[in-house]
């Protein structure tokens, strides 16, 4: 069984060290092409990046797929793809942690762990294991911020078997108790380590400062809620969502889709529905702090950590095209942020700031970097006179010229492969969103104009409801926090049920 097992692995390995040559022997090609075509131009001299000249991107075509929906409610999404003896699947399941009861917390993420580590009713998670390991095979469940998903990745020969075990995760989890206890272990020991780095400590707070402390978009585990839950819990929180009228299938790969289409309904067709089933209502979003400078000491530090952001907006929000020709004109190399605050003050090691939207509830804008600990106030009033320039000045026709080449030459990367492309469409009828709403997007981003950049700044972008959080060492910090406001309001970040203010590395 040991060299069948083996022998599964090196296939796939061969596989993909098959389309890496593939790819390197086109590079080595083209690169040979372009030095014959360099080589007799002796005088040649590389030109500066705003020099260059690039041809636009073509029409693109999604690949062939079907959509359908099974008896009992299930969506299902098929994409043949015949390069690679591969196919891998995905469902989306209607849920998320922001429907854990507020005493729970790490209750999802527990319960799409468990899922899969704590076996099936029929399949001990070591015998699971073993059967997926010995087809070089993968099945795997996580639940996030606002989707539940479920995944597997087998050999096409191996389908029939590992697509069965897959529906067999889904509809049968076992959630032994031993494997919760393992997770809730495992977890634990994240929240021990949860201030160990700087930036991931900013970015936890700073959340809190913008959705509030009890907020699902800004809660995490303690110590005290993941006591508090039970396998009972995962079990009920697993019977209120994992329906097949609450779940998106989309199956990509090297298969012939009537003998999919079988396989499906053999597998997943007698799956009940629940007829009463209602998707929950989304919490209720808006900004907890409408402006302030909050401070977390950590004397260890000679940088500071700057987050600089308010409440944002969706995908949804018909200005997001000409918001992300903003964020063009504003960052990367060739943008202002860049441009004035690193190149030409030379005040940060990094430094961005970006309209972040979400799907179905407000994301940030969030702007911000990493700076020496003596230059921090410098670095957020160089942040804020770039905002209020956005806003006030109008964008170059360079500028602008730029940020659309930036973004429509980006494009193509939202359609790298089949998978890629089918995931897109399943997230999108999750998210209630049209089919077509990325080439929506292309085309307005085409329109955009220098005027409609400084509108949707002026709308969007407010100055007076920006939060400040720096995550420094206060003696370091010269001139003091004080020169950006009379009031400074520290944060304990102390792990609850611990004695241990911070972490000092």
């Amino acid at each position: 069984m040991k060299i069948k097992r083996y022998k599964k692995k090196v296939k796939r390995l061969l596989y993909s060290l098959l389309v890496c040559f593939a790819f390197v022997l086109v590079s080595f090609n083209l690169s040979g092409a372009m030095a014959q075509q360099v080589a007799p131009q002796r005088n040649y001299t590389p030109k500066h990046y705003t020099d260059l000249e690039f041809k636009p991107v073509g029409e693109i075509k999604l690949p062939k797929y079907e959509r359908y929906q099974l008896k009992n409610g299930m969506i299902v999404y098929l994409m043949e793809n015949h390069e690679l003896p591969l196919v891998n699947g995905r469902a989306l399941i209607h849920t998320g942690s922001r429907f854990e009861p507020p005493t729970e917390v790490g209750l999802a993420e527990l319960t799409g762990t468990v899922m899969r580590t704590g076996g099936t009713q029929q399949h001990p998670p070591d015998k699971l294991n073993q059967m997926l390991e010995q087809r070089a095979a993968s099945v795997e469940t996580g639940i996030d911020e606002t989707s539940g998903s479920a995944g597997f990745e087998a050999l096409s020969e191996d389908l029939d078997t590992v697509f069965g075990l897959f529906a067999e995760v889904l509809q049968q989890p076992a959630f032994v108790e031993s494997q919760l206890e393992l997770a809730k272990t495992q977890m634990k020991g994240g929240i021990a380590r949860r201030n160990d780095s700087p930036d991931e400590i900013a970015q936890r707070e700073f959340q809190k400062l913008i959705y509030g402390t009890n907020s699902p978009y800004a809660r995490i585990p303690e110590y005290a809620t993941l006591d508090n839950i039970t396998r009972a819990d995962l079990v009920k929180f697993y019977q209120q969502y994992y329906y097949p009228n609450n779940m998106i299938l989309g199956i990509e790969g090297d298969f012939d889709s009537a003998k999919m289409k079988a396989l499906i309904e053999q597998t997943l067709g007698k799956w009940k529905a629940n007829p009463q089933f209602k998707k929950p209502q989304l919490p209720q979003v808006s900004q907890a702090k409408t402006g302030g400078v909050f401070f977390i000491n950590q004397p260890q530090l000679t940088q500071s950590n700057v987050l600089i952001g308010h409440i944002g907006g969706k995908f949804a929000n018909p200005d997001y095209p000409e918001l992300d020709v903003m964020n063009n004109i504003m960052n990367g190399f060739g943008g202002r942020l860049f441009n004035e605050v690193r190149s030409r003050q030379g005040l940060a090691y990094s430094v961005y700031g970006y309209w972040s939207p979400r799907f179905d509830y407000p994301g940030m804008f969030i702007s911000g970097g990493q700076t020496r600990s003596d230059a921090t106030v410098q670095f957020v009033k160089a942040i804020q006179q770039e905002i209020k320039q956005i806003q006030t000045q109008p964008v170059t026709p360079q500028e602008l010229a730029f940020a659309k080449d930036s973004t429509l030459n980006s494009f193509v990367f939202n359609f790298q492969d089949p998978a890629q492309t089918l995931s897109r469409l399943m997230r999108y009828e999750y998210y209630g969103y049209p089919e077509n709403f990325l080439f929506t997007y292309q085309k307005e981003v085409e329109n955009t104009t220098a005027a409609d950049v400084q509108r949707v700044a002026k709308e969007h972008l407010k100055p007076e409801n920006l939060v400040f959080l720096v995550v420094g060492n206060q003696t370091a910090i010269n001139p003091p926090l004080t020169q950006l406001a009379s009031q400074i309001t520290p944060i304990d970040i102390t792990i609850p049920g611990t004695s241990k203010p911070q972490a000092n590395n």
